[in-house]
């Protein structure tokens, strides 16, 4: 397949439509709170209605992910999860276009002392997060509390991506591009605080193949390798939108002790394992429309999402 080739005028017509998203983000970034959670919930129930191939995967995961759950119980989860996400793309929007410091008061921050005794040992700190719907605002509102970097993979379309790494730092010191491992570790050695998700399937060639949810996936190494070239403590944070749906809990957990081993299998399954408690207490909330299990240990074996029919 050919790569796409983009104009280079930003006001080229092919990059109106991209214009027009934008535009529609600012425009929901100043809707009042209530009108913002309400237009969330009915752009999640849209896109479980009319996104089909990523409801699929989500009916997968979910499928996968909790064979304990009746057909019926996956179900709701499959539809809570696309209204979640919807709220998420709203609160995207809000972080993007607007100052959330006037938020800070509605975040309840657990675990503090976790983060402060990390920052204390000079070393910088590899935040472990994962891809919870509303990841974009925690990262936003975990900067009001302690400043930091994220890695961020560059959009395919350079005017999207202008938008989205011109909004990203009002919040962060920098944004990290995801293949450039040098600045990465040349921020945390700086001392600096960097957000990392390896919670998605990144291919065979970077992964090891360790149990998520019970479930044997592609699980990257990435994060074992950092903590071992900086030497910083790796700090799972992990986050989530109340019940109210107005306000935010973000939660520090230990740090990973004794991290990492010389075995890349059990720091690998270390890692989901902290990532699977975080996604449990709230899973309505994570990113399920993922292929998170496309790459099988054994090659000869297709992705479940091509041949395996949905049980919901």
């Amino acid at each position: 397949m050919a790569k796409r080739v983009y104009p280079t005028h930003t006001w080229h017509p092919r990059y109106w439509p991209t214009h027009a998203v934008i535009l529609l983000l600012k425009l929901l970034a100043w809707l009042p709170w209530p009108l913002k959670i309400s237009t969330g919930r009915m752009i999640g129930r849209l896109a479980y209605l009319f996104a089909r191939q990523r409801r699929h995967y989500t009916e997968i995961n979910i499928a996968l992910c909790f064979p304990e759950k009746t057909p019926q119980q996956q179900r709701e989860l499959v539809k809570e999860s696309f209204i979640s996400n919807g709220i998420g793309l709203v609160e995207v929007a809000t972080c993007l276009v607007r100052d959330v410091s006037e938020l800070k008061e509605r975040v309840t921050f657990l675990g503090r002392e976790h983060m402060d005794k990390a920052l204390a040992q000079g070393k910088g700190v590899l935040v472990l997060g994962a891809h919870f719907s509303m990841l974009d605002l925690g990262g936003a509102l975990h900067t009001l509390f302690y400043p930091g970097d994220a890695i961020y993979k560059p959009h395919k379309n350079p005017v999207m991506d202008a938008f989205i790494q011109q909004g990203r730092l009002k919040h962060y010191e920098q944004m990290v591009p995801q293949k450039d491992l040098k600045a990465l570790v040349r921020r945390i050695r700086q001392g600096k605080a960097v957000w990392y998700s390896p919670d998605q399937d990144f291919g065979r060639k970077v992964s090891v193949f360790a149990p998520f949810f019970g479930v044997t996936a592609a699980s990257v190494t990435m994060t074992a390798r950092i903590a071992k070239m900086t030497g910083a403590p790796v700090l799972p944070l992990r986050m989530h939108r109340n019940p109210d749906q107005r306000s935010y809990t973000l939660e520090y957990l230990p740090p990973l002790e004794n991290f990492p081993s010389d075995d890349a299998l059990q720091d690998a399954t270390r890692v989901n394992q902290v990532l699977e408690q975080m996604i449990r207490l709230h899973p309505e909330q994570y990113l399920w429309m993922h292929r998170r299990f496309k790459t099988q240990a054994d090659p000869s074996l297709a992705s479940p999402y091509k041949h395996r029919s949905s049980r919901l």
